[in-house]
């Protein structure tokens, strides 16, 4: 069962929440080197005896800072709180990245806000850890207030595959080129999405294979083309099986790159519902057909394929 969390949308804590384990950072994806992180946090928690909270914020700071970086995210925040109660997480604080909040000093971020506020005991940051004004803060200036602030600062060396250190970057590249097999392998499980199906044009119902739409939001955008997936309604736990298409619908000229999800073996209205969709396999790349028969003709081949995955 998931432990439920304790969230906060500023730094006024509970006095139970203070003198805790804080891990610090946007955590987008929670990979590997994530959880890596986590998981001596949590082995922290069991021998100190304190409770653990995570501080991340929203939006992510880059994508707050480049308001063109539409598509960026490789998880929403109700995911990333998901996969924190995972790591036996007692609260989480929600900073709004904002102006204010962007101007404030590194060292008043330190003083005011770590010290004075949560009185923080056990602080885990990732080496790249960058914070304050101008990103003027970092690993070395939160190392050299640890015995001024009572604080301990744990940094645990980057985890690297193949001389590659496991990063949130690395995995959006890998997203956007269609290497599921390595994203999901660096993840540590499937890359899923979370949206609400939209009402859509039913192109797809009218060639014999509706489809569920949803909106991409603020995910980052993977290749364009057909992928095996696996589909998670709301609140349910078992999963239906079904195949999707990525992309601009070129046969119909659409404009707005939109998710389409076929579902094998499910008939029924899902429209406003919210669905998660695990992408288990690359198929094929986006293509542009002659016609409509062509067209069906391909998909039926897709489904083949993508009954045959795992």
């Amino acid at each position: 069962m998931v432990k439920k969390l304790k969230i906060y949308k500023n730094f006024n804590i509970l006095k139970k929440h203070q003198n805790s384990i804080l891990l610090v950072g946007n955590f987008d994806g929670l990979h590997l080197g994530h959880q890596k992180l986590f998981n001596l946090a949590k082995k922290y928690k069991k021998e100190k005896k304190v409770k653990l909270g995570v501080i991340t914020f929203d939006p992510i700071p880059k994508m707050f800072f480049n308001k063109e970086l539409k598509n960026y995210r490789i998880s929403n925040l109700n995911q990333k709180i998901n996969y924190f109660s995972k790591y036996n997480v007692d609260f989480v604080i929600i900073k709004k990245f904002n102006k204010k909040f962007s101007k404030i000093k590194s060292l008043n971020f330190i003083n005011k806000i770590l010290y004075k506020k949560l009185k923080s005991k056990y602080i885990f940051v990732s080496s790249n850890f960058r914070f304050g004004n101008k990103r003027e803060g970092d690993v070395k200036l939160l190392k050299s207030v640890e015995r001024k602030y009572n604080f301990k600062i744990i940094n645990p060396k980057p985890l690297k595959k193949k001389n590659k250190i496991i990063s949130s970057s690395l995995i959006r590249k890998l997203i956007s080129k269609g290497d599921l097999k390595k994203a999901n392998k660096y993840l540590n499980r499937n890359w899923s999405i979370e949206g609400t199906v939209l009402q859509g044009r039913k192109m797809g119902r009218k060639i014999g294979f509706p489809t569920c739409n949803i909106d991409l939001i603020d995910y980052v955008i993977a290749k364009t083309g057909v992928y095996a997936v696996k589909v998670y309604l709301e609140n349910k736990s078992n999963f239906l099986r079904g195949i999707a298409n990525l992309g601009y619908r070129p046969t119909f000229n659409q404009k707005k790159i939109l998710l389409e999800v076929n579902l094998f073996n499910f008939s029924g209205n899902l429209y406003n519902k919210k669905l998660r969709v695990e992408f288990l396999k690359f198929i094929r790349k986006e293509v542009k057909f002659k016609g409509i028969d062509q067209l069906k003709k391909q998909i039926n081949l897709d489904l083949k394929i993508a009954k045959k995955v795992k």
